[in-house]
């Protein structure tokens, strides 16, 4: 038996159309019950919790009580991560889905990924602090520089609380829909979270899209324009 990590059991069950349903679903990184993703991946309750006792059996999935009800979330980030790289490859092999979803226009402008921002907004904005030098981008390292530290922290984004976090702090991230890095990693989480506690962004409740206000469209273009001057 050849020895090392066995991906065909990962690849078997996130490649059941019911339980990649529910999977993509759950890249909103929000916690649904089982009923909630039954709908999601249009398929009864009762099937819906057998494939969610195999995902977390699998630990792709982790369940959580509240109250009377029992939620259920992805593992990670690393687990968004491999979901969005997978989605990657389907776009790049041109094996789209044909019903209204990740196609939508406005999910490739500005989406969630699990708990950072995709599409075409979270594309320029890795490219606007590369270009301007606040991110190092190096083969395989990625590092926020004195003046990017300088830059989010003028945000409202506190850079110290993430050097003790056992998650990288910016980490590259390819986007599906742009074949292009955004930023992930605890400093792509927290910017958008600070993007939504200034309500500069809105998040869709039923999707992954992501609405920019026009107090939001006016930091982006003032923050992220691709013409700004380091």
């Amino acid at each position: 038996m050849r020895e090392g990590p066995d991906i065909t059991r990962i690849a078997a069950l996130i490649g059941d159309p019911a339980r990649g349903a529910m999977l993509s679903a759950l890249m909103t990184g929000r916690a649904f019950t089982a009923g909630e993703l039954a709908t999601e991946a249009g398929i009864t309750a009762p099937t819906a919790s057998g494939h969610l006792a195999q995902l977390a059996d699998a630990g792709l999935i982790v369940p959580r009580k509240q109250g009377r009800h029992r939620y259920f979330e992805l593992r990670d980030t690393d687990v968004a991560e491999t979901l969005e790289a997978l989605a990657v490859l389907a776009a790049a092999s041109g094996h789209l889905r044909t019903r209204t979803g990740p196609n939508d226009a406005a999910l490739r402008a500005a989406r969630l990924c699990y708990d950072h921002l995709a599409g075409a907004r979270g594309v320029r904005i890795f490219d606007v602090m590369a270009a301007r030098g606040l991110l190092v981008v190096e083969p395989g390292a990625l590092v926020l520089s004195q003046q990017g530290e300088n830059f989010v922290q003028a945000l409202g984004v506190e850079v110290d609380p993430m050097r003790k976090m056992r998650r990288p702090m910016c980490r590259a991230c390819l986007d599906w829909s742009e074949r292009r890095s955004h930023l992930g990693g605890a400093l792509g989480a927290a910017l958008f979270s600070r993007f939504v506690e200034a309500g500069w962004v809105r998040r869709e409740a039923e999707n992954r899209h992501v609405m920019f206000t026009p107090p939001g469209e006016a930091m982006f273009r003032d923050m992220f324009a691709s013409q700004v001057a380091a």
